[in-house]
């Protein structure tokens, strides 16, 4: 690990396209293996993720209504996130393996305080 995070606050929430500026998520991929995957500053985690094939999914184009984009974040970054909107909640309760971990990588927008952020990805329900 990293360290954990010392700020939170929100950028803008992109979902397709965003900066050139990385960062890095150390994510345990759905296969148990562990990856370190770029991802850009100012964008939602989802694109990235899916793009790296760690078996994040994101059917649902990052509309928080789908669930494939599960993961569970590392006890030591989970206060650094912006607390989960209504819409992701209400997802998040549809999901059997749902933990006090979860949350959807299409809700989380990677910001400089998050780099190195461990995440495991779910099993999908």
């Amino acid at each position: 690990m990293t360290g954990a995070p010392a700020t939170t606050g929100a950028g803008p929430a992109e979902t397709g396209t965003g900066p050139a500026v990385t960062g890095t998520a150390q994510v345990t991929a759905a296969d148990g293996s562990r990856r370190a995957v770029p991802v850009r500053h100012g964008v939602r985690l989802m694109p990235d993720l899916r793009s790296a094939r760690v078996g994040v999914v994101g059917m649902c184009g990052g509309n928080a209504a789908c669930g494939t984009c599960h993961v569970y974040v590392d006890e030591a970054w989970r206060a650094a996130l912006d607390a989960p909107d209504g819409d992701e909640l209400y997802m998040l309760d549809e999901l059997e393996s749902r933990t006090p971990a979860s949350r959807l990588a299409c809700q989380i927008v990677f910001r400089p305080s998050l780099d190195g952020i461990e995440l495991s990805v779910a099993p999908h329900d």
